[in-house]
């Protein structure tokens, strides 16, 4: 595939999890009887729009978001005691609530958002993130048993013709150097290993571990060759190889040398493949995936500093830290120009699912981050009305007046204007000192 195609995939994936995120909210509104008067994705211009009913559904020109308009976000005035106003934070408070009670039509407060219970609120505010958390689930699953993980088939690739010392830089073989074992029992690239030492080959880990523990006497190597089944008689060869910790790499000694073991060798290597997963490896994986990415949320201020000190200095960027639409969008386009790897097509797909899962991951950590505009901020606002009515309950007080959350309309124009400037930040970022694939 090329270049766009892959930009391409990630602009539709990115448009569809934000229309997705913003049904999250609509569905439960409406079933709740909450008046939704637009459902938008995007934001700036209407490019279209068509009205079903009371709802006018549209996309807008700017492709970096969405929202659903509904009706009594904020409590008017009266519903909060009319207070007074005093100063341009308090005017500015006074008209949040009264734009808001503007679109509330005559009759029909009670399809006010203000006005459902806690539960409900909770329900509608959450229906967002938690949509892009179904998606990320579901395209983990496609990729993880649809098409699998990067692994070792139990097919040979390569043959060693000799065995070259642990401690030797050598890339070739010596005179001096044995004939592996393998090469000399006559396996050949292609060979798919069925059994060792009579038991049956299940994975390319389980056959080292085997290999590993053997001695120097002749044991039976059953292989598929062209559909044909043969057993070839093969001597794994004792020698001094590194030894493997849990990370998969060789362990060193106190002065950095790699430590070895004396164990048995045959000088085969496998085949990657892609392998299928059991789906209960799906929660382990979206776990950690939302860990990963609370961390980086949890480390905010210094993540924006990294990017900036990336696009207006020479420091590196980091390819773990923060990305705009941009940035992923390259990376994208990137997986799909590179020449195909081993995998193919399939590989391609691999990379594609898990970024947009990755980009779904981000959207529902981040929105829960509870502070408004976002929906992480609605939801504070939900639960510190319910607790209140539940303290007047137990203390046998009168139910206490909605929370009057207009009172943060001077933070939430703040902060949407430092997430506009995040957001412009990183497209520079990305545009001017872009993360790409590594090699």
């Amino acid at each position: 595939m090329d270049y766009g195609v892959g930009v391409l995939v990630m602009v539709v994936g990115i448009l569809v999890s934000i229309a997705l995120h913003e049904v999250g909210h609509m569905v439960p509104a409406k079933r709740f009887g909450v008046r939704v008067s637009q459902y938008m994705v995007g934001f700036g211009p209407t490019l279209w729009s068509r009205t079903r009913g009371e709802t006018e559904y549209g996309i807008k020109a700017i492709p970096l978001g969405g929202y659903v308009r509904l009706v009594g976000m904020y409590p008017p005035p009266d519903a909060v005691g009319n207070p007074p106003v005093r100063g341009w934070a308090g005017q500015m408070i006074q008209d949040a609530r009264e734009q808001s009670a503007q679109e509330i039509r005559p009759g029909e407060d009670h399809r006010a958002f203000y006005r459902l219970s806690t539960p409900k609120k909770l329900v509608v505010m959450l229906g967002g993130p938690v949509m892009n958390l179904v998606i990320a689930a579901v395209l983990l699953t496609v990729v993880l048993v649809g098409i699998g993980v990067p692994g070792w088939s139990t097919t040979v690739g390569s043959v060693s013709d000799c065995v070259v010392p642990a401690d030797s830089e050598a890339r070739e073989c010596g005179a001096d150097d044995p004939v592996a074992p393998a090469a000399a029992a006559g396996v050949q690239v292609g060979d798919r290993l069925v059994a060792f030492r009579g038991e049956p080959v299940t994975s390319w880990a389980a056959l080292q571990d085997a290999i590993r523990g053997t001695g120097a006497e002749p044991v039976p190597l059953v292989v598929d060759r062209d559909g044909e089944q043969l057993t070839l008689s093969i001597t794994p060869l004792v020698t001094e190889r590194p030894v493997i910790g849990p990370d998969d790499g060789p362990v060193l000694d106190a002065d950095g040398r790699i430590t070895t073991e004396p164990v048995g060798f045959l000088g085969v290597g496998p085949t990657p493949e892609l392998i299928s997963q059991p789906v209960t490896e799906v929660p382990a994986l979206l776990g950690t995936y939302v860990v990963r990415t609370v961390g980086v949320v949890a480390n905010l201020p210094s993540r924006i500093a990294d990017v900036a000190q990336a696009a207006f200095g020479t420091a590196p960027r980091d390819p773990e830290g923060l990305i705009g639409v941009v940035g992923v969008s390259r990376v994208a386009g990137e997986v799909t120009a590179a020449d195909e790897g081993v995998f193919g097509l399939a590989g391609e797909a691999f990379d594609l699912l898990s970024l947009v899962a990755s980009l779904n991951i981000a959207l529902f950590v981040f929105n829960l981050i509870p502070i408004l505009p976002l929906d992480g901020g609605h939801i504070a606002g939900a639960l510190y009305e319910g607790a209140r009515r539940q303290l007047a309950r137990v203390r046998g007080l009168p139910r206490p007046r909605p929370a009057d959350i207009a009172r943060m309309a001077p933070l939430t124009l703040g902060m949407a204007v430092v997430f506009l400037g995040l957001g412009a930040l990183l497209v520079y970022a990305d545009l001017v000192r872009p993360v790409t694939l590594p090699g």
